[in-house]
């Protein structure tokens, strides 16, 4: 008699609830990962905001604009995708600055802010697992102050 090739039914079922048992504990990981990813985007763009504002301040003694209340340096962050950013000073010796997360790449909900002081915020608005933080920035889900 010929022995039979190939895998039984219970073989590959055994396979798939497997594969699915390893699909579900990698998944959340993996999107967590992903996330923490494009927060970086919105940590050294507000670094950068912070550096400008500093330099501005440096050669005017002012971080408004002359003649105005708005911001006397560049708001402006090429390529940014994941969020975006606004910045206002509201006195001579005040500037804040903000990023808020693009709904349409996955960043819903999040805030990141720094201002003349290099106080860091984190705001987070309906994203379960983080926690908000008005002194300092928050790049993983589960960290806290």
């Amino acid at each position: 008699m010929k022995a039979a090739k190939g895998f039984t039914l219970i073989e590959l079922m055994i396979t798939l609830v497997v594969v699915g048992i390893l699909a579900a504990i990698a998944y959340p990981s993996y999107t967590d990962y992903v996330r923490r990813s494009k927060i970086t985007e919105a940590q050294s763009s507000l670094s950068e905001l912070r550096l400008r504002a500093e330099k501005w301040f440096a050669d005017n003694r002012t971080y408004q604009n002359a003649g105005a209340t708005g911001p006397g340096f560049s708001t402006t962050i090429g390529g940014a995708k994941y969020f975006t950013y606004a910045c206002t000073a509201a006195s001579a010796n005040e500037f804040a600055c903000t990023a808020t997360g693009v709904t349409a790449e996955g960043m819903n909900g999040f805030a990141y802010g720094i201002d003349q002081a290099n106080t860091r915020s984190s705001t987070f608005t309906g994203v379960s697992g983080w926690s908000s933080c008005t002194t300092k920035w928050i790049s993983k889900k589960g960290e806290t102050c």
